[in-house]
């Protein structure tokens, strides 16, 4: 079967060149997640927003009030009298306290906003994921999905908890402002603006720059993530092949784009603050000189000492969020590149699943007829609902057929031709072939993995359309080339085939695969805890663990995909014992490039560039001297 590439190329295909689509609907999604869960605390955010943000702007407004009302009249006492001035000091320093404690309780609130829609984010980023088909996953490199969950969500943290309030706050900082500049001179109002358009012009030129950049560092990012991904999970394969000076080669191309993108988005990211806090330092002296200038010519309006340190300070606080807002704008754009890569996973369509037709444990009546039952009873039922209503129950045979069934994996290259087989109940049909010739495709179209191009096939005597793909693979029992151990005990890794098996059951089921031996031996037995590939055990331990998992399912259909490929002759043998157990009494598909293994099935099917081109048992097929034979005798000179 074609397996997912892994290399450079679908990487580049999957990940590279990305441009923001739509940065509008992106941020509008995200503040969805805020206005559906958190609305009232935000609503809180908002308001103390704007009381800080009025703070600041009436401490910058008193400051005239003091120095022309208080300050000024006292240097012309003889006796001067400092009540006043106390009390009036003491009411600003309540502004200012209750513009700290407005800032800092909204800055903890957006702290406790922004995890929790992450968390919400990240819970239905990995439930839609588990509702993807095989195909997205054959497409995707696990290093750049795993970044979606790591760098992606990492970038929406800082955005959420400090970029989105800091420009709230910096919008409604600017507008309070601009009325309190208005009030005070309308002249050097304008003056101002003048210097603020010129920084806004700027921070244009400059963060468009900064923001392109910054999202060729996402998407090489998860370049980087994915190489070394497919590296660690490959180090033997490295290693066997000499291959280190290689892989090392390739990483440094990787990283060395990286490294541009990053290098050329945070150049102007760092450029971009200092250009600004010096224009908004030259536009404070030049607003000191022109308004000392109005007050000395008598222009203006009447412009007195006091106006003028007021507005020095309402310049101040009108450059000042100017600059965080440029200075945020990067972190929004890499937060909303981001957010896109995490949207785009979420809207990838799911699984499709038409089925109606579930798997039921049933019990059976005096007459035969079968009733639903929530006991486990180890007869399996298919339940059949129908359109005037009734509901009618088959058990569970383990009969699939193959009717004329083509198959690709791009539309443009089929795989399969004519695939017409049948297994009977209890019958073990065997495929054997070379590597490419469809073996393991056609297992998977069992498991409906993939749909089909063309043809049908039939689940005891249904189609397998028609059959819930849930209730179908849970009928399917597999053990793979490819074992996948994950981090726990012995008996948690075989109880993933069946979550309610008891102890009983899952030591039942090591004992048919004999698996049960080299278990009791390990340090704590069954309660042994595998970290999660399994590497203190050999391979053809994990396998037998797989076989375990299998067997402890029960399942009425087995399908084998190499599964003692792994296992040396001597340990063969032993799980051969087993597998006998294993398959009594179920239909087996196998695949096995070891043609030993396939001796005794009732059918063997040899395939090749995917079409079945023989089939028979074994002495069938010996007599026939055709491609089976030539493979067999073929195994024996090589052995």
């Amino acid at each position: 079967m074609p397996g997912p590439t892994m290399g450079r190329g679908r990487r580049g295909q999957s990940a590279g060149g990305r441009r923001s689509k739509n940065p509008k609907k992106t941020l509008g999604r995200l503040l969805g997640y805020i206005k559906n869960g958190y609305s009232a605390q935000f609503g809180v955010v908002l308001f103390c927003i704007l009381f800080s943000a009025v703070a600041n702007v009436a401490g910058s407004m008193f400051l005239r009030v003091l120095i022309d009302d208080y300050i000024s009249p006292l240097l012309l006492q003889a006796s001067p009298v400092f009540d006043g001035l106390v009390r009036a000091i003491l009411l600003m320093a309540l502004v200012y306290a209750v513009g700290v404690a407005s800032t800092f309780l909204y800055n903890w609130l957006m702290v406790s906003i922004s995890q929790g829609v992450l968390k919400k984010i990240r819970d239905q980023m990995f439930a839609h994921m588990q509702t993807l088909p095989i195909r997205y996953f054959d497409t995707h490199t696990h290093g750049d999905l795993m970044s979606h969950f790591t760098n992606d969500t990492d970038t929406l943290q800082q955005m959420l908890s400090q970029s989105v309030p800091q420009m709230f706050s910096s919008a409604v900082t600017i507008i309070a402002v601009m009325l309190a500049m208005l009030f005070t001179n309308v002249w050097l109002t304008l003056f101002v603006l003048l210097g603020v358009g010129l920084m806004l012009l700027v921070t244009k030129r400059i963060g468009g720059n900064s923001a392109k950049f910054f999202l060729e560092q996402q998407t090489s990012l998860g370049k980087v993530n994915g190489y070394i991904e497919e590296m660690v999970g490959g180090q033997k394969v490295v290693k066997v092949f000499c291959r280190e000076e290689k892989c090392k080669e390739q990483f440094d191309g990787l990283n060395e784009e990286l490294r541009r993108n990053a290098a050329s988005a945070n150049t102007f990211a760092n450029i971009l603050m200092p250009i600004m806090m010096n224009i908004g330092n030259l536009l404070y002296v030049l607003v000191a000189v022109v308004g000392g200038t109005l007050a000395l010519s008598g222009v203006g309006g009447g412009i007195t000492i006091g106006v003028i340190a007021s507005f020095l300070q309402l310049t101040k606080s009108f450059t000042q969020p100017v600059n965080q807002i440029s200075q945020q704008i990067n972190s929004i754009v890499m937060a909303l590149a981001g957010a896109e890569r995490i949207f785009d996973l979420m809207d990838e369509k799911p699984e499709v699943d038409d089925g109606y037709v579930t798997l039921v444990n049933a019990r059976v009546n005096a007459d035969g007829s079968l009733y639903e039952t929530p006991e486990k009873t180890n007869v399996w039922a298919w339940k059949h609902p129908h359109e005037d209503g009734t509901v009618t129950y088959e058990r569970v045979r383990g009969d699939v057929r193959f009717f004329d069934v083509d198959f690709g994996y791009n539309p443009d290259k089929i795989v399969l031709h004519d695939i017409t087989l049948y297994a009977e109940p209890g019958q073990k049909v065997a495929f054997v072939g070379a590597t490419g010739a469809g073996k393991t495709t056609i297992t998977n179209l069992i498991n409906r993995f993939y749909d089909l191009a063309d043809g049908k096939i039939r689940y005891d005597g249904i189609n397998i359309n028609k059959i819930k793909k849930a209730d179908l693979r849970r009928s399917l029992g597999i053990v793979l080339q490819d074992v996948n151990l994950f981090t726990g005990t012995i008996r948690d890794n075989i109880r993933y085939g069946n979550l309610d098996a008891g102890d009983e059951e899952i030591e039942a089921a090591a004992g048919l695969a004999n698996a049960d031996d080299f278990i009791r031996r390990l340090p704590e037995g069954y309660d042994t805890v595998i970290d999660g590939d399994g590497g203190s055990l050999s391979q053809g331990q994990r396998q037998l663990l797989s076989i375990a998992r299998a067997a402890v399912a029960d399942p009425p259909v087995m399908i084998l995909d190499e599964a003692t490929s792994s296992i040396d002759t001597r340990t063969e043998a032993i799980v051969q014992s087993g597998m006998d157990g294993l398959m009594y009494g179920r239909t087996v598909f196998v695949i096995a490039h070891r043609l030993s293994t396939v001796q005794n099935a009732d059918v063997i099917m040899v395939l090749e560039l995917g079409r079945i081109i023989e089939r028979g048992n074994h002495e069938q097929l010996i007599a026939e001297h055709g491609k089976y034979y030539q493979l067999y005798t073929g195994a024996f000179e090589l052995e």
